[in-house]
């Protein structure tokens, strides 16, 4: 009998992992909307609780979210500093559609309780 509710706890600590990744994937979408602080405070949530999901396959997901979080930023920052040269303009279009496609291929593989893919883990995909 212990064993069982040992793995039922572990089960409800997984799903709980999951249902955090899902709502970092959702802060990361909103803050298209509210400005850059719902993605500051995802990757915070997601730096904090990475070793909870060390192991499992929820851990591509949190490395996922929070690689998307640093490229997103050194692809902003590159872009604003270039913009006096046009191909700033180039670089923000790009960037924001990388960081949708993160977010939502990202979020369907959550939802489909599937982890990223190896081939998806390299930053730029």
């Amino acid at each position: 009998m212990n064993t069982l509710s040992t793995n039922h706890k572990h089960e409800d600590h997984s799903s709980d992992y999951e249902g955090l990744a899902n709502l970092i994937y959702m802060m990361q979408a909103l803050a298209f909307f509210l400005g850059g602080i719902p993605f500051i405070i995802a990757v915070i949530l997601g730096y904090f609780n990475q070793h909870h999901v060390k192991g499992t396959w929820l851990e591509s997901h949190y490395t996922w979210q929070i690689n998307t979080f640093w490229v997103a930023l050194a692809l902003v920052i590159i872009g604003t500093l270039t913009l006096p040269y046009l191909i700033g303009f180039v670089v923000l279009i790009g960037a924001t559609i990388w960081v949708i496609h993160r977010i939502a291929y990202g979020w369907i593989t959550l939802n489909r309780s599937k982890e990223v893919t190896a081939i998806s883990k390299f930053p730029l995909i």
